[in-house]
């Protein structure tokens, strides 16, 4: 001990704090050791891929748009190559706002440039390169390279657009693209999750879809068959700064370029009924029967689809989108019309197959068909004396139809017309098909909600025999009715897109290969209804329209109501416009063996054998035999 009472460190109580303190650093020691062991063999991959991460980005490269081209290889739908304005925000010195500010003071640039691009910079990564200004001219072009040093991260880029060459033609079928919404963004994410793989990369590689997808189809067959056009984007390995900045190219990867879709459009057939039809408004539809190709498909008014791929200005969309002419309606997709005396020769085969009438059986007609206490009156006053089957469709006798739907019944001819495609889903390849209506009692059932509004009355049944009452159908279930009739009874899908080809390698792929289904229909009731439609061509109600006909065709004129008149006559010049009467029109030639089956409406025309009958003419006169009409400049293709 010391003066001051305490012991002495020993030699043995030192190596004892010695032997603690190298047993603390011993543990320390394992515990680096074990970390180290854990990262470099446990953990290694994911951490080493993270690490790459920071050092290199992967920017897309979106994959070239597939085309789309008509039977005959004529591009109705393409790409081209243009100047962009373009901004990486990780090289801008400034705030973006600023710097799109000054960029204005070179370049034109919109408020409505202005918004998208600030949404797709906040959207994105740093590294990503994002369009202000889009199509710029030659001028604007040098303007910008001779102030370039002013703006770094700001250049000019050459980029591929989608074009439509022949504008407003066929706009309806083809449809447009436009910006991917946040509503295509979260249906493609579910798409690609659908397709997810077990790999690490998923994720990743997920993204680079994701951007590499700047545009989707909105509507027409760019948006049906938009997995086929976009393709699979590739990207680029950028070698990244720690602010986010590139600094070399380091690997490529290519993109897949899309596949093209060859429609079964016949666009100059598609370009003469635009043009025949004028400023009014309809919906017609030509389908080749023994294929289900559609040949033409035709909604008027129409619009431009160039106007809404980089985004539609306000003041077009509201002209489009208040207009009365409403050209951003797909008519014979969406469309619903009464048949009216289109409907005839359906019921009278319909009537041979059930047993209801033979060909020869007449009636005779006084103008008129009473039921109960209300008079439905024929077209024709004091009637059409004696009528038989052939009769009635030359004529369109409305009474025998009258008579006829009351001995058939609401459900019987629900029964007979569902197989023929009216008040269905056709199938065809294009989004938002509407059903319509073929009434029956379980329909009305479904429809209503009061009792007395479900019941079927008698009553409702004797219009429908004339393609009037509940009946509502699109033109395009009517023009699928009537190839059906062309055909046999054998059913063709109606298709748009007659292959899918593969860019590289050349070859397609039908998309229609085999029939739907046949319905079992007998020859000779099928040639009482076409010999009758063809009569009507030849002597009854469009005869005027068909005169001095080379081949032989089968048609129907018909007048559809729009309104009821409450047992009143019908002034056409009288009534207001949106309120007069539907004319259509259905044919098939060359009766023998059908090229094409046609069925159309002018809206609020008024007859059918003198509005619609004239325009089918000079289509067939054209498909069947090559013929364009004298009054109007023959279509070239020289986009």
């Amino acid at each position: 001990m010391n003066r001051f009472g305490k012991s002495q460190p020993t030699v043995k109580s030192f190596q004892d704090r010695l032997g603690i303190a190298m047993l603390f650093v011993l543990v320390c020691f394992s515990i680096l050791l074990l970390r180290f062991i854990w990262l470099q063999v446990f953990t290694h991959h994911r951490h080493s891929v993270a690490a790459e991460n920071n050092r290199i980005a992967l920017v897309p490269v979106p994959a070239n748009r597939g085309l789309i081209i008509d039977r005959n290889g004529i591009v109705i739908a393409r790409n081209y190559s243009a100047y962009t304005l373009e901004v990486n925000p990780s090289q801008v010195e400034t705030s973006l706002t600023e710097l799109l500010d000054e960029l204005s003071t070179v370049i034109d640039i919109q408020p409505k440039d202005k918004r998208n691009f600030l949404k797709l910079a906040g959207e994105s990564k740093t590294f990503d390169s994002f369009p202000v200004r889009t199509l710029l001219s030659d001028v604007e072009v040098a303007r910008f390279t001779a102030q370039r040093f002013r703006f770094p991260g700001v250049e000019i880029r050459a980029r591929l657009f989608r074009q439509y060459p022949y504008g407003e033609l066929a706009s309806h079928l083809i449809g447009y693209i436009g910006r991917v919404s946040q509503k295509d963004r979260e249906k493609l994410i579910a798409e690609l999750d659908s397709s997810k793989s077990l790999d690490e990369d998923w994720a990743q590689r997920k993204n680079i879809n994701l951007l590499g997808m700047p545009y989707i189809g909105k509507i027409g067959v760019e948006q049906s068959y938009e997995y086929a056009l976009r393709g699979s984007p590739g990207f680029e390995q950028v070698e990244i700064t720690a602010g986010g900045r590139a600094v070399r190219t380091l690997s490529t990867s290519s993109s897949t370029p899309g596949k093209n879709l060859v429609l079964s459009v016949d666009i100059k057939l598609q370009a003469l009924v635009e043009e025949l039809y004028g400023k009014r408004r309809g919906a017609f539809v030509a389908i080749e029967p023994e294929t289900g190709d559609i040949l033409a498909f035709v909604s008027k008014p129409n619009f431009n689809p160039n106007d809404f791929v980089e985004g539609i200005d306000a003041g077009t969309w509201k002209a489009l989108n208040e207009s009365l002419e409403k050209p951003l309606y797909n008519r014979p997709l969406k469309g619903i019309y009464p048949p009216g005396s289109t409907y005839k020769p359906f019921m009278a085969l319909a009537a041979l197959e059930t047993g209801k009438r033979t060909p020869s059986q007449s009636i005779s007609d006084p103008g008129f068909f009473t039921f109960g206490n209300h008079t439905f009156r024929d077209d024709k006053v004091g009637g059409h004396g004696s009528v038989d089957m052939a009769k009635s469709i030359i004529e369109s006798c409305d009474t025998y139809y009258y008579h006829l739907a009351r001995d058939m019944g609401v459900n019987m001819m629900h029964d007979f017309m569902k197989p023929l495609g009216f008040g269905q889903i056709t199938g065809i390849d294009l989004e938002g098909e509407i059903r319509g209506i073929l009434p029956s009692t379980a329909w009305k059932e479904r429809s209503f909600k009061k009792p007395e509004q479900q019941k079927w009355y008698e009553g409702e049944t004797i219009s429908l025999g004339i393609g009037q009452g509940y009946n509502s159908f699109s033109i395009l279930q009517l023009a699928h009715a009537t190839a059906n009739l062309a055909n046999q009874g054998v059913v063709m899908k109606p298709h748009l897109v007659k292959s899918i080809e593969d860019p590289i390698s050349k070859e397609r792929t039908l998309t229609t290969p085999k029939e739907s289904y046949k319905i079992p229909l007998k020859k000779e009731n099928i040639d009482v209804i076409t010999n009758a439609m063809l009569d009507v061509n030849r002597f009854g109600t469009s005869a005027a329209a068909f005169k001095g006909a080379s081949y032989n065709a089968a048609g129907k004129t018909g007048t559809a109501q729009v309104f009821s008149l409450n047992s009143k006559s019908y002034s056409h010049s009288s009534t207001p416009e949106f309120l007069r009467d539907h004319a259509l029109y259905i044919v098939f030639a060359p009766a023998e063996k059908p090229k094409i089956a046609i069925a159309m409406v002018v809206e609020n025309a008024g007859f059918g054998a003198a509005q619609a009958a004239p325009i089918a003419r000079k289509a067939l006169d054209y498909y069947i035999e090559g013929r364009w009409p004298k009054e109007i400049p023959e279509w070239k293709n020289a986009p």
